[in-house]
């Protein structure tokens, strides 16, 4: 998994909490979320706390807000600082409709807090392997939840790069 890090993350520092992740900032994270964290997640947030990925785009089989075979995400958010999962600027999740009972949102997506990629607990308990979901907060008044991967690492390993869908939105 480490030769798949090297190249993962894209140079921009944007979305970069400033240190680097230590084993008590996980805990810290972890007791303050109520969630054990994969340890994909854990050991690409060690190769850098959070940012941008090069490969933005995850294939879906079925169509949601953003596209008819898509999900597009801005960014992956890493532990502390203003853009990590355990900080206070995110805990608004629940008031924008997120059903953050469930777990936590860990991707944010281009859409201004309309849909978001959550780590889902409700299958697993709080300290099993969450799946991954999208969820649509903004055409319904229930949330509209897509399942995208059985965990984390399944998602990371199928993002795709964005180009492949640009040239298919260009043909249009």
């Amino acid at each position: 998994m480490k030769n798949f890090f090297r190249e993962f993350w894209d140079e921009s520092d944007y979305y970069t909490n400033p240190i680097p992740v230590s084993d008590e900032m996980i805990d810290h994270a972890q007791q303050k979320l109520g969630y054990k964290l994969p340890q994909s997640y854990i050991a690409l947030i060690k190769t850098k706390n959070g940012g941008i990925p090069i490969n933005t785009c995850f294939p879906t089989n079925t169509p949601t807000s953003w596209a008819e075979d898509h999900i597009e995400i801005e960014n992956i958010r890493g532990i502390g600082g203003d853009y990590g999962i355990d900080s206070e600027q995110t805990r608004g999740d629940a008031e924008l409709g997120y059903p953050v009972e469930i777990g936590f949102i860990i991707c944010d997506c281009p859409s201004a807090g309309h849909d978001a990629i959550m780590l889902d607990y409700s299958l697993c308990g709080k300290e099993g392997e969450p799946r991954v979901i999208h969820v649509d907060v903004e055409i319904s008044d229930d949330p509209i939840i897509t399942i995208l991967a059985d965990n984390f690492e399944t998602f990371i390993k199928g993002l795709v790069n964005g180009e492949k869908y640009n040239d298919e939105e260009e043909a249009w």
